[in-house]
C-alpha cells in the first residue's frame, strides 16, 4: 500500500468512526427518521451522498478502481492533501464532542434539542458542513482524484443551498428569538468577519 493510500485509508476511517461514535451515542437519547425529511431530500442523498461514499471505498480496496477519474496531480499537492486532512481530523472531534447528544442525521430538531453556541459554534453555525468539506476536498487531493474533488464541491454546494436553509428554519422554529440573535453574531459556514471604523 503506498503512502497517500494508506493516509487517505486513516483519515476517511478516522473521520467516519468518529462521526459513527458520537451518532451512534446520540441515537440513544433519541433519533429521527430520515423518511421525515421527505422523498425529494432521500432521492438527493441516494443520488450524490451514495456514489461519493462508494467511490472512495472502492480508491480504500484498490485505486485502480478509480483510475477512470485519476488527476495528475504533483506530490506537493497530495501531501497538502494528507496534512490538511490529518488537521480536520481534531476539528471534527472539537465539532461532534460540542454537538453531542444533539446530533441528527437529518436537518430536523430533537425534542430534546439544545442550542448549542459553543466549542467551534460560537464562531460558526453549522461547522460540521464546513470540516466535512475540508476533509473531502483534502482526500480528493491524497487520492488525486477529480470524483472525489467535485463529488466533495457538489455535497457541499448541496449543504449550503439546501440543507443549511432547511435546517436554520427548523433552529428558529425551535428556539425563536434566541436563534435570530445567535445567528446575526454568526457566520453559517465560515465565522462572521466584521470590519470596524
Amino acid at each position: 500500500m503506498d503512502v497517500f493510500r494508506l493516509s487517505f485509508t486513516i483519515i476517511f476511517i478516522t473521520a467516519f468512526g468518529m462521526s459513527g461514535f458520537f451518532r451512534r451515542r446520540a441515537r440513544q437519547s433519541g433519533a429521527i427518521s430520515r423518511s421525515r425529511e421527505g422523498g425529494r431530500t432521500m432521492f438527493l442523498r441516494l443520488l450524490f451522498a451514495v456514489p461519493f461514499y462508494l467511490g472512495m471505498v472502492a480508491y480504500v480496496i484498490n485505486p485502480r478502481w478509480m483510475d477512470w477519474s485519476a488527476l495528475s496531480l504533483s506530490v506537493t499537492f497530495r501531501w497538502v492533501g494528507v496534512v490538511v486532512g490529518l488537521a480536520t481530523l481534531p476539528l471534527l472531534y472539537w465539532v461532534l464532542s460540542s454537538l453531542g447528544r444533539n446530533i441528527s442525521e437529518t436537518f430536523l430538531t430533537k425534542g430534546d434539542h439544545q442550542l448549542v453556541t459553543h466549542g467551534p459554534y460560537r464562531w460558526v453555525r453549522h461547522p460540521l458542513y464546513t470540516a466535512a468539506t475540508i476533509a473531502f476536498l483534502a482526500l480528493g487531493l491524497v487520492a488525486a482524484n477529480a470524483f472525489i474533488l467535485v463529488m466533495g464541491v457538489v455535497i457541499f454546494a448541496a449543504m449550503a443551498l439546501l440543507v443549511v436553509p432547511r435546517e436554520e428554519a427548523e433552529l428558529m422554529d425551535k428556539f425563536g428569538e434566541a436563534y435570530d440573535v445567535y445567528r446575526h453574531r454568526t457566520g453559517a459556514l465560515v465565522p462572521r468577519v466584521t470590519v470596524r471604523a
